[in-house]
């Protein structure tokens, strides 16, 4: 279940940051004013868990702002973190009945929930919304592909890199800006979480860093705060293609 602890926070549909990306992003008005019947908004605080691994999941959903993880323990206690959350991106899966996953917030987050059994008829009812979900999931299949490569085959360099181009990119979508368009983004993740993250040494992750910046490849404000001047530049550092356009 949702954590109790989270707080009920108001969002308008025509003001939603993400509803050009999300699972409602075809809907039209009167399937959003069936939507609104079963959708509630919840904040939780940075380090906050929304749900736990097992837990009985009673709703689906999107990350509206801020950053989440995907976290899995062993059963010797140790953990892994298996995946982030990004704005647009999906929670839960309808038919499955418990969490895969521990969900915990990395920054402040806001999440759009739906409740679970009424979404599933809506789904069931509205095609549209269906195939939009499962665009959603092949896209979460592909990221996952992608972020094996970059586990098993990149340098620490491209690692880094390939993390921030991600988020940059998502960034970058959800706020609408050109392709050309510097991108300036909060890093959702201290350097430790990165370390983690990436397979990488806290040490790593600090000079590797440091060497991006020093190089020009980005640009730090304060701790958190990452300006990458040129996208394509940054995705080069990644391995990646330069003309691959936006995370979507």
């Amino acid at each position: 279940m949702l954590n109790e602890r989270s707080l009920a926070v108001s969002q308008q549909c025509d003001d939603c940051p993400i509803r050009h990306r999300a699972v409602c992003a075809r809907c039209e008005s009167d399937e959003l004013d069936r939507l609104e019947e079963i959708k509630y908004y919840r904040k939780f605080e940075a380090g906050q868990t929304v749900i736990w691994s097992g837990d009985r999941m009673d709703f689906v959903g999107s990350v509206v702002s801020g950053i989440a993880t995907l976290t899995q323990t062993m059963e010797d206690g140790r953990t892994q973190m298996v995946g982030l959350l990004l704005p647009s991106d999906f929670v839960g899966r309808p038919g499955r009945s418990s969490a895969a996953y521990d969900v915990v917030a990395t920054t402040d987050l806001v999440m759009c929930c739906f409740r679970k059994a009424p979404f599933e008829q809506m789904m069931s009812q509205t095609p549209h919304i269906a195939q939009r979900l499962l665009e959603m999931t092949l896209d979460e299949l592909d990221a996952a592909r992608e972020w094996m490569l970059v586990l098993g085959r990149k340098t620490a360099r491209e690692k880094i890199a390939s993390l921030l181009s991600i988020i940059a990119r998502r960034d970058a979508s959800i706020n609408q800006r050109g392709a050309d368009a510097p991108v300036a983004f909060e890093l959702p993740l201290t350097r430790e979480a990165m370390a983690d993250y990436l397979g990488l040494t806290l040490e790593t992750v600090s000079r590797q860093v440091s060497a991006l910046k020093r190089d020009g490849v980005i640009t730090l404000e304060g701790k958190r705060r990452v300006i990458v001047p040129d996208m394509g530049r940054l995705l080069e550092e990644a391995g990646d293609d330069a003309d691959g356009g936006m995370v979507d």
